[in-house]
């Protein structure tokens, strides 16, 4: 087992990572190409540079008033307490920008005063509302998405005041960013509705009728609140997702799950990982760790390091492919471990290549000779017989990456999974990877 991987490695792995993509940029000025296709595959290196290198956290400002669980929304997103619910007295103060870590990365959420609150928040501050306090941070930085919370048992209850409020938000984001965010509204505690002993979380053990009983009343719910806000033609443009969910979660007093009834969570956490910019999605699907988001994403830079692979491939030079393509693939690896949560670790990823065997290890050297032979023996078709191996091997072992790291495949069925992959890629190079 390699060694545990420390931030040194990291840094030195992002480095080296840095320097391949700038490598294999230089080398796309000789792409014997046409001008679009380099200009696509100069796209894909933008791709795999912002996910490897300029990720970030994600940041979300999260808008309702007291007791709608913007908090718990916040501890559902990471499956565990980094957000302090407050049960009686409003519990958050002043507006402020929060970075909340774990080990997997960092969500920056902006904390707000809840609007319409009957109480000083415990940390009280000295804004005289609780939108200017929001005002007063969103002027430092702007959200990548506004989440605006009501409670399901609250949609036909003061709304109005509360979307005034959010018209201001935004009309004060594009004043002082030039940006109006996209909109995401959920309406939480939806386990509290009617019949409310009907878990939804668990509704295989629950009587049918029940079920759909509460579901009509979700409905309900959802399209209420999608109309109040349609209505507002401020605000109306920029609404994306509407959904009835449930975040609660009970921890002990020592951190550890006490009870998980989340509903819909996954849901939520795919619309706004679908309104993100490329810089924050890595780090958000690490956080969130909903298995089909990261495979999707390991998927596209899976297809996109392919293309590139097969694009240097194309090269008129023997042999001098062979380095960039086998660390583009290397760093294709590394990129899915990271996904999946691990370290970015160069020296593991190439371990799994060598564990592979045959087929990626020993044989892998072999193969990209071949290709180069084939070139240097035949120029005009070997280089499109090169390109194709190229776009079928990188996309066979992004595929047996997906495998191992985000669904815990073993080594053996990594292997299974390659051959195969390769085997259909190389039949018709129109299969990406599913």
């Amino acid at each position: 087992m390699p060694e545990p991987t420390t931030e040194d490695d990291e840094a030195k792995t992002r480095k080296l990572i840095a320097e391949n993509i700038r490598r294999v940029e230089e080398m796309l000025r000789f792409l014997p190409l046409p001008a679009g296709t380099v200009d696509d595959l100069r796209a894909k290196i933008g791709l795999l540079r912002t996910i490897l290198l300029e990720q970030r956290a994600p940041a979300f400002a999260l808008v309702g008033r007291r007791g709608a669980g913007k908090s718990s929304t916040v501890n559902a997103i990471f499956g565990a307490k980094v957000a302090e619910v407050g049960h009686v007295r409003a519990r958050t103060g002043r507006g402020k920008w929060f970075d909340h870590t774990t080990e997997r990365g960092a969500l920056s959420i902006l904390d707000t005063r809840g609007i319409q609150e009957g109480s000083k928040p415990a940390d009280e501050d000295d804004a005289p509302d609780a939108v200017a306090s929001i005002l007063a941070e969103l002027k430092r930085k702007s959200p990548d998405v506004v989440v605006f919370l009501i409670k399901s048992t609250e949609t036909d209850s003061a709304i109005d005041a509360d979307l005034a409020a959010l018209e201001r938000i935004y009309a004060e984001v594009e004043r002082y960013h030039r940006f109006r965010p996209p909109l995401v509204a959920i309406a939480t505690h939806c386990d509290v509705l009617e019949p409310k002993a009907t878990r939804l979380h668990r509704a295989d053990l629950e009587p049918r009728e029940d079920v759909e009983e509460k579901l009509a009343h979700v409905s309900e719910v959802e399209h209420h609140l999608e109309s109040k806000i349609k209505d507002r033609p401020k605000l109306a443009p920029h609404l994306v997702w509407v959904r009835g969910v449930s975040t609660y979660m009970s921890f002990r007093e020592d951190g550890t799950l006490r009870s998980d009834e989340r509903w819909r969570v996954d849901e939520l956490v795919g619309a706004l990982f679908k309104q993100l910019p490329d810089a924050g999605r890595g780090t958000f699907v690490r956080i969130a760790r909903v298995r089909g988001l990261q495979d999707e994403l390991a998927s596209n830079l899976s297809r996109a390091t392919a293309a590139i692979c097969a694009g240097i491939a194309a090269l008129p030079i023997p042999v001098g492919d062979i380095v960039p393509i086998t660390t583009l693939q290397i760093t294709l690896v590394a990129a899915i471990a990271w996904l999946s949560g691990r370290p970015l670790d160069k020296k593991a990823a190439s371990e799994f290549l060598g564990a592979m065997g045959a087929n990626v290890g020993a044989g892998f050297l072999f193969r990209e000779g071949a290709r180069a032979l084939i070139k240097f023996v035949f120029p005009g078709a070997g280089s499109m017989v090169s390109g194709a191996v190229a776009f079928a091997g990188t996309l066979s072992i992004g595929s047996a990456a997906r495998a191992y790291f985000l669904r815990d495949a073993t080594i053996e069925e990594a292997k299974r999974v390659f051959a195969d992959e390769k085997a259909a890629t190389e039949e018709d190079p129109q299969k990406t990877g599913e």
